[in-house]
């Protein structure tokens, strides 16, 4: 009975270890970058990164700024592919360079989040991230949370055009908002 509670001990220790080595995985491949122009914008760029998590899609975050950081930006968006990444998410305010700029350097598919900013209210953002031009695309989601959240959709979306696991998680995941519309409507 004692050799059964260890061997059923050391299969829970492997299974544990086995999710710790997956989460590890997932982290050291990720597929998408979510960056933003500064620290206040994590308010907005979070949803993004919860639309991931839900998805079970590996992403790394970072505040990266076309201003304040330039040779970062540059840096980080030459080595984005060398490094594994599929998607870059940028969320920027304001002037809103980050997006454009990092598509400038980058062959990867770059969606530009504009984020609220006191002046505008996100106006200026979303103008300056839409109206680049033409050969360096930057597909350019709503202003704040709700862009935020189509933004690492869209991320998912173009993943599972080429992973058939993710493309079904990003179908199961529309059926579940279906269903929650359909469940709102009854209550009316």
């Amino acid at each position: 009975m004692r050799t059964r509670f260890l061997s059923l001990d050391f299969l829970n220790l492997a299974a544990l270890c086995c999710l710790w080595k997956k989460e590890w995985r997932m982290r050291m491949t990720a597929k998408v970058g979510v960056i933003m122009g500064s620290q206040s914008d994590w308010e907005t760029m979070k949803t993004a990164c919860e639309i991931l998590d839900e998805l079970g899609i590996p992403y790394e975050k970072k505040v990266v700024s076309a201003h304040r950081t330039p040779d970062l930006m540059f840096s980080y968006a030459e080595s984005a592919k060398e490094r594994g990444l599929r998607v870059i998410i940028a969320g920027a305010g304001g002037a809103a360079h980050l997006p454009g700029m990092v598509a400038a350097k980058t062959e990867l598919p770059v969606v530009g989040v504009p984020v609220k900013s006191s002046a505008l209210n996100g106006l200026d953002s979303l103008l300056s991230i839409v109206q680049m031009p033409a050969g360096i695309p930057v597909a350019t989601v709503a202003i704040g949370r709700a862009g935020a959240a189509n933004a690492g959709l869209l991320a998912a979306q173009i993943l599972g055009a080429f992973d058939e696991e993710i493309s079904c998680r990003v179908r199961e995941s529309r059926e579940r908002t279906r269903q929650q519309v359909l469940k709102g409507s009854g209550l009316l």
